[in-house]
C-alpha cells in the first residue's frame, strides 16, 4: 500500500517529526519482533506504517554517522564498557555499516516514502569527533594554539589516534576527574610538531572531550562544512543542526574571539581578541545565510532545522533564511505553567510577524531531555499539553519512546536501553484516540497567518493567566483551542470571539464528540463563548457559521 500521496507539495508545512535514538530503536524493534533487527533496511515497513497510523510523517533517525573510534576508547578509559561513541563525536558523514551502510539507508527510504514518511538527520557543524580524517588531514582547520595554554594542562594521557600520522592526547584531568582542559594535544609525527586544538564548545558546560572545534575564520573549514551540507540535503529530506546558535557571527566571535573586556568567551581564549571591524573582515557574511543559498541551489526540497537557543529564534528565521528553529519556550514555560509568560511570548511574536509561528518546532521533549513523561507526567497536563503540541501552528515534535510512555533518557552513546520498560497501554490508547486525530488533519492547525490569541475572563472580569485560548482559520477549517494549564477549576468566558471573521451567528462543535456546545449571549456581547474548563484539559472546537 502506497502513501505517496500524504508526500504532497506542502509536506513541509504538514510535517510531525519524531525522534528516534537509531540504535537504542533497533535492540526495541528485536526485542518487539522476535529477531535480530541491525541495519536499517531491516527496519519492518508495518512498524514505519504504524508510525504512520500514529500521524507521524517524519522520521529523525539519531546516530547513523560514523562515530570516532577515539570516543570509544576515551569511554572505555574511563571504565565505561556499556557505551559505544558518541552520536556527535563524528568522524565521517557516511552511514555507518554497522547499520548496514549507504545501501541499507536507500531500501529504507523508499520503504519510508512508501508509508509515507520523510527521514532526516543530524549534522554537527560546529565540531567533529577527536580523531576525525579532517583533524588528522587538515589541522589547519581547527581553533587551536601554537603553546600550550595553560601550565596546568598536562598531557600524560594514553595516544587516542589510530593513524601513524598522528597522536592525539586528552588533558589527563579528564582521566583522575581533577579538571576539564578546553584543549587537547594534536603531534604531527613526521614534523613532530605539537599543537593544542581546541574541544567543541559552547561555553555553557564542560568541554565537549571527545570533539574538536572547526574554526569558521578559515575560508577552507567554511567551504568543507557547506559542501557536507549539501551533500547531505542531496540524500535527506530533513536535516537537523546541531547547536547552530554556535555559528552566528556573535556567538562565535563571542566564544572565540572575544572583544578585549568581554568576559563571556571560553576560558584561555581571552587573549585572541578581534575588534569587530577585523571579525567582519575575515567573515564578512553568515555563515547560515550561505548554507541556505547553497540548499536553495542544490537542494530546494530539503527542510533545514536549526538547534538554536539563546533567543536566537527570531534571527535564524527572519535574518537567516532557517527553514524552522526550536521553540524551547513551549517545553519550559508550559511545563513550568508559566503560562502568562507563555502567552506574553506568541503575543510578541504575532505583533511583529505572525507567520513567525509556522517556523516553530514545538516539543515535550528533546534527545538532550528528560522524557516528556518525566516532565509533565502521564495522566490530564501531559494530555492537555500534548493536545496543544498537536493543535498549535508550527512542526510538533515527538520524542523517542513518547508515544509509548517510555521514561528513560537515552544517551547519545547508548547501544540499547538500560531500563527494562514495556509500552504503556494507557498511553498508546490515548495518542490513539486523543492525539493522533488531531495530527491526522495538521493541515488545519499548522498555519498561522489567522491565528488569534484571546484573553479567557473571569466572573469579576479578571484574566485567568493560565488559561491559553486561541483560534485558528486554515483550509476553511476554523477552530478554537482552549488549555488550562493548572490544577484549577476554572468558569470563565471568552469576550466576543471571532468578531473580525464572523458576522452573523456561529456554533460550536466539540471536534471529538461533535457534539454542539451552547453559547451563552448573557455575559457580554452576543457572541460570548461561556466555557468551564476542568484542570489540564485542553478543549478542541470546530466553528461553523451560519
Amino acid at each position: 500500500m502506497s502513501h505517496q500521496s500524504s508526500l504532497n507539495k506542502n509536506w513541509k508545512q504538514d510535517l510531525v517529526l519524531i525522534a528516534k535514538n537509531t540504535f537504542v530503536w533497533m535492540y526495541q524493534l528485536s526485542e518487539k519482533y522476535g529477531r535480530q533487527i541491525q541495519h536499517l533496511d531491516q527496519i519492518p515497513f508495518e512498524e514505519l506504517m504504524e508510525l504512520r497510523s500514529n500521524g507521524i510523517n517524519g522520521l529523525w533517525l539519531i546516530g547513523i554517522w560514523e562515530r570516532s573510534p577515539a570516543s570509544r576508547k576515551i569511554k572505555e578509559l574511563y571504565g565505561k564498557q556499556d557505551c559505544i561513541a558518541s552520536a556527535y563525536s563524528i568522524s565521517e558523514y557516511k552511514i555507518t555499516d554497522n547499520l548496514g551502510g549507504e545501501s541499507a539507508f536507500n531500501n529504507l527510504k523508499e520503504k519510508a516514502h512508501d508509508a509515507g514518511i520523510k527521514l532526516g538527520c543530524d549534522i554537527v557543524p560546529n565540531h567533529t569527533g577527536i580523531d576525525a580524517p579532517w583533524v588528522i588531514d587538515h589541522p589547519n582547520w581547527y581553533i587551536q594554539a601554537d603553546r600550550n595554554p595553560s601550565s596546568d594542562f598536562r598531557f600524560n594521557s594514553p595516544n587516542l589516534s589510530s593513524d601513524p600520522r598522528a597522536e592525539i592526547r586528552l588533558e589527563e584531568g579528564y582521566f583522575n576527574q581533577t579538571g576539564a582542559a578546553e584543549v587537547f594535544q594534536f603531534r604531527e609525527n613526521q614534523s613532530e610538531k605539537n599543537i593544542f586544538i581546541y574541544h567543541g564548545n559552547d561555553g555553557t558546560s564542560m568541554p565537549w572531550n571527545d570533539t574538536a572545534q572547526l574554526n569558521y575564520l578559515i575560508p577552507e573549514t567554511r567551504t568543507a562544512v557547506r559542501e557536507l551540507i549539501v551533500e547531505v540535503a542531496k540524500h535527506f529530506d530533513i536535516i537537523r543542526f546541531d547547536a547552530a546558535m554556535t555559528l552566528t557571527k556573535q556567538h562565535y566571535k563571542r566564544l572565540w574571539f572575544p572583544t578585549k573586556g568581554d568576559g563571556k568567551y571560553i576560558p584561555t581564549r581571552g587573549g585572541n581578541n578581534l575588534d569587530e571591524l577585523e571579525f567582519d573582515k575575515i567573515m564578512p557574511k553568515e555563515f547560515w545565510t550561505e548554507v541556505m543559498d547553497d540548499i536553495r541551489q542544490y537542494a530546494p526540497d530539503t527542510l533545514l532545522i536549526a538547534e538554536a537557543f539563546w533567543l536566537m529564534e527570531g534571527f535564524f528565521v527572519n535574518k537567516l533564511g532557517m527553514d524552522r528553529v526550536y521553540n524551547s519556550a513551549f517545553m519550559n514555560l508550559l511545563r513550568d505553567e508559566e503560562n502568562k509568560e507563555f502567552k506574553g511570548f506568541i503575543r510578541d511574536v504575532c505583533s511583529w510577524d505572525p507567520y513567525f509561528m509556522e517556523h516553530l518546532v514545538n516539543y515535550q521533549s528533546t534527545p538532550d531531555e528528560e522524557p516528556a513523561i518525566n516532565q509533565f507526567g502521564e495522566k490530564e497536563k501531559y494530555l492537555g499539553v500534548c493536545t496543544l503540541l498537536a493543535t498549535f501552528p508550527g512542526m510538533p515534535m515527538f520524542g523517542h519512546g513518547q508515544i509509548e510512555g517510555y521514561r528513560e533518557r537515552y544517551g547519545m552513546d547508548f547501544i540499547q536501553p538500560r531500563f527494562r520498560e514495556a509500552p504503556s497501554d494507557e498511553m498508546i490508547v490515548i495518542h490513539q484516540s486523543k492525539i493522533k486525530p488531531l495530527l491526522d488533519i495538521r493541515h488545519k492547525f499548522a498555519g498561522s497567518n489567522n491565528f488569534q490569541l484571546y484573553d479567557y475572563l473571569l466572573s469579576d472580569e479578571s484574566i485567568a493567566n493560565d488559561v491559553i485560548a486561541f483560534s485558528n482559520n486554515n483550509d476553511n477549517y476554523l477552530s478554537l483551542i482552549i488549555f488550562n494549564n493548572s490544577k484549577n477549576q476554572l468558569e470563565g468566558y471568552i469576550e466576543n470571539p471571532f468578531h473580525n471573521i464572523i458576522k452573523d451567528s456561529f456554533e460550536l462543535i466539540d471536534f471529538f464528540t461533535k457534539e454542539e456546545i451552547k453559547i451563552s449571549d448573557a455575559i457580554k456581547g452576543s457572541h460570548s463563548i461561556f466555557l468551564p474548563i476542568s484542570p489540564y484539559e485542553c478543549r478542541v472546537f470546530e466553528v461553523k457559521a451560519y
